[in-house]
């Protein structure tokens, strides 16, 4: 039977922001009989491991490797056949090496040699695989003393750096000097701003970065949730995010994000403010309402929320018609969104007319203004136009009824015929005209769900959500009022909601700008879900409205071996 794997868990988010002084590190060299784990064999493994500047043990051992080792191995490294004759084989020594590894941070000198013989040893011996993080000291060299030394050989930088301990392609002494320069070049790192694990783990990407000069702006970011605030000389607010950890993702940018602005942003920046906040629902409010008030040059989300856009029902006139409309004029009429754009409230539009005959044409209908014939879509038999006369007021408001339910409290009226065309033109092949009344059914279906999102947020009023770390928010008809990190929950409120529906009543329309609002506090509340618990609720909490479904094309699996896309 095979020993007990030793388990290595991934560290944590608060391991990661752990100050260095207080990370074990566990600096690892192999000596081998050639370059390919594949291949060859392990002849000896050192170790030593360090925390604090302070050696807390070390390990070594040689290794049968089951194969010859080559004459230039031996010239090398002096370990000869006749040394690892007696020595353990590879399988016996890894319980012993995994148990002093233990959860520490693995630390090489090109690290991917290294770790790449340990991993394939592991998978031989049917082992689980490390999962510790690693610091390569070829990569944070390169980084922080490539310009003082010829190469980053370990042998280079112990001479030019006088590294108290000196490599012998014996693996001991090379762990021991890799050690030594894994403090030294903890000590240069500190120059720019490497004070926790997160920092060193992501230096070796921040390599010739051009601003990587404004790291020093990061200094002082905590690492909790909150927003971030890139201002430029004017003080001008140039950019803002959210994030669960501030430091490690402000600190990002400077470490291999290419997106298109990211680099004129970072020139632009002076200044990086920042704004704690107990939990990332509060961080992800407070953005939305920063890009609101400021709408930063380089956010391109959440700051267009002024062109949001509605459809209308207007109910208010004799022959109710569809139209798209930026402010709400006629609060008897039935909108649906906001929408983000004119394209996508046309596309639901469309779809509304696939399946119910409103009228289609924008003319005044009176008996003075009849037209001598019926507009297009009328004579084309899809809509029930008055414009020429001829329509009954009753029967057109039957229609209506069916698109206000259809819209309200049952899309089947509306998303049963699409999907009956849907499916008759899928049986004929016409598979683009098919793809095109998917689209309007989705575009339909994806209006009408986000309708019902903000309605439940509304209608539920004031609401006292928990979290199990006792973390939580109070919302108010979906806005964010309070929220509270763990252990510090505030007394009740117990004040009524200030917006209150009565149940069953229909909702007056959501304003523009807080449709971004409810859709983030949405978007937690579903990631959460299983993990919540509601304290208080003095409106509706539940909907006995059936589910609204989806037209969105399944992706396909990518079978194995094929293409990547």
């Amino acid at each position: 039977m095979l020993p007990r794997p030793i388990e290595h868990a991934q560290l944590s988010l608060d391991d990661l922001g752990t100050p260095l002084r207080e990370v074990t590190f566990c600096v690892i060299d192999l000596e081998t009989t050639g370059g390919s784990p594949a291949t060859s064999g392990i002849t000896e493994i050192g170790a030593v491991k360090l925390r604090g500047g302070e050696c807390l043990g070390t390990f070594q051992t040689l290794v049968n490797p089951g194969c010859a080792i080559p004459p230039a191995i031996t010239v090398l490294t002096g370990i000869t056949q006749a040394m690892v004759y007696p020595a353990p084989r590879i399988e016996n020594v890894l319980p012993t090496l995994l148990e002093f590894i233990g959860d520490a941070v693995i630390v090489a000198h090109n690290a991917r040699f290294d770790l790449g013989f340990i991993q394939a040893a592991l998978e031989r011996d049917q082992r689980p695989r490390l999962t510790n993080r690693s610091v390569d000291t070829v990569a944070l060299a390169r980084r922080l003393v490539r310009d003082e030394v010829p190469n980053c050989k370990l042998g280079t930088l112990a001479e030019r750096l006088r590294l108290a301990h000196r490599p012998s392609h014996r693996a001991l002494d090379d762990a021991l000097t890799t050690g030594d320069l894994l403090h030294l070049l903890i000590e240069r790192a500190g120059r720019l701003g490497v004070t926790g694990l997160d920092d060193l783990l992501a230096l070796p990407k921040m390599a010739g970065h051009a601003q990587a000069a404004k790291l020093r702006l990061t200094d002082e970011l905590p690492r909790t949730p909150g927003v971030y605030i890139f201002r430029s000389a004017a003080n001008d607010v140039l950019y803002v995010g959210k994030a669960t950890n501030l430091r490690a993702r402000v600190r990002s940018y400077f470490s291999g994000d290419e997106r298109r602005k990211v680099g004129a942003l970072l020139r632009e920046t002076i200044r990086i403010d920042h704004i704690d906040q107990p939990h990332p629902l509060a961080a992800a409010v407070h953005e939305v309402r920063l890009i609101h008030r400021h709408t930063p040059q380089y956010n391109r989300q959440s700051k267009d929320w002024s062109k949001y856009v509605y459809v209308r029902l207007t109910l208010h006139e004799t022959y109710p018609r569809l139209s798209i409309v930026k402010d709400i004029r006629h609060d008897g009429d039935l909108h649906i969104g906001p929408l983000s754009s004119r394209s996508a409230a046309q596309r639901v539009i469309d779809a509304i007319h696939t399946s119910v005959p409103l009228r289609r044409c924008s003319a005044r209908v009176s008996a003075r203004s009849q037209r001598e014939a019926p507009c297009t879509a009328a004579q084309l038999g899809v809509a029930l136009c008055p414009c020429a006369g001829g329509v009954d007021p009753a029967d057109y408001a039957l229609v209506v009824e069916r698109a206000v339910r259809g819209l309200t409290i049952e899309p089947e009226l509306l998303l049963a015929p699409l999907t009956e065309r849907l499916t008759a033109l899928a049986g004929e092949e016409r598979f683009e005209e098919a793809a095109d009344v998917r689209d309007r059914a989705e575009a339909l279906s994806a209006a009408l769900r986000r309708q019902r999102r903000f309605e439940r947020l509304r209608r539920a009023g004031r609401l006292r959500l928990e979290l199990p770390d006792g973390s939580g928010a109070d919302l108010d008809a979906g806005r964010l009022v309070r929220a509270w990190g763990a252990g510090a929950r505030p007394a009740p409120d117990g004040s009524p909601s200030v917006t209150l529906f009565e149940p069953g009543t229909p909702l007056p329309p959501l304003k523009r700008e807080l449709a971004d609002e409810l859709t983030c506090v949405a978007a937690w509340l579903e990631r959460h879900a299983h993990e919540l618990t509601v304290t208080f609720c003095d409106g509706e909490l539940t909907s006995l409205l059936p589910e609204v479904p989806s037209f969105a094309p399944r992706r396909t699996p990518v079978l194995s071996g094929a293409l990547d896309h």
